[in-house]
């Protein structure tokens, strides 16, 4: 027990880093895919550990397996928090059109608040499953929540993970894990001229002449200040 144990902590590690072919090798030597064994409890712990590695090492069937062994066993009626897990791997596993469903039902698990590191994983999932489907909006909601509470646990493996996320849909996370809200000059001048009604193309067309302005500027003055350093010699 352990070994398991310590094979458990190492799996989430793993995980936490984007190593999912070693967090496959830990999960599997608890619990082979698609088989709960009987009495012992660490097998219970990894479920969407398990899951997860091997869903993102290609292992498909295993994945499928494990999330189908999981469900007959009923052990999402044992507490909340093996309810949020299960549900998890359940959708981690289910096609692409029900995986939602199943990912809402888990985090509707009573007292999922409890265990908030778990709840913030299922978060974490949800919110890429839904930037996949390029539900950008509903996958932000998510990530932003697990990085929240990932930061508040200190888990740093994990809050770059969600953070790498959230960029990945297009946003900068603040210190927080919340969108920043701050354009950088050029975007407030991009958005000012759509506010005046310019034409993307148009607007594509002004920086081309800013930016050939700009590099004609830097070149006269490099070339007066490789004037001045003649002189001067």
């Amino acid at each position: 027990m352990v070994q398991q144990y310590c094979s458990h902590a190492k799996a989430l590690a793993a995980l936490g880093r984007g190593a999912f072919d070693a967090a496959y090798r830990e999960t599997a030597s608890i619990s082979p895919a698609g088989v709960l064994p009987p009495l012992q409890a660490p097998a219970l712990w990894v479920v969407l550990d398990l899951v997860e590695a091997a869903a993102k090492t290609g292992h498909t069937a295993e994945a499928a397996a494990h999330a189908a062994a999981v469900s007959g066993s009923r052990v999402q009626d044992i507490s909340g928090r093996l309810a949020l897990l299960a549900g998890a791997a359940e959708g981690l596993a289910a096609d692409r059109d029900m995986a939602a469903a199943c990912f809402e039902r888990a985090l509707q698990a009573p007292g999922a608040n409890r265990w908030p590191f778990d709840l913030a994983r299922v978060r974490l999932l949800y919110g890429e499953h839904l930037r996949r489907m390029r539900a950008y909006a509903q996958a932000r909601t998510h990530l932003e929540a697990a990085l929240d509470a990932f930061q508040r646990l200190g888990a740093v493996p994990w809050i770059r993970r969600a953070a790498g996320e959230l960029r990945v849909t297009g946003v900068q996370p603040g210190r927080r894990g919340r969108l920043t809200g701050v354009l950088t000059s050029q975007e407030h001048e991009i958005a000012r001229l759509a506010a005046t009604g310019m034409t993307n193309k148009q607007i594509a067309e002004r920086f081309v002449t800013i930016e050939q302005r700009l590099n004609n500027a830097v070149g006269k003055l490099c070339v007066r200040q490789i004037d001045v350093e003649v002189v001067h010699i």
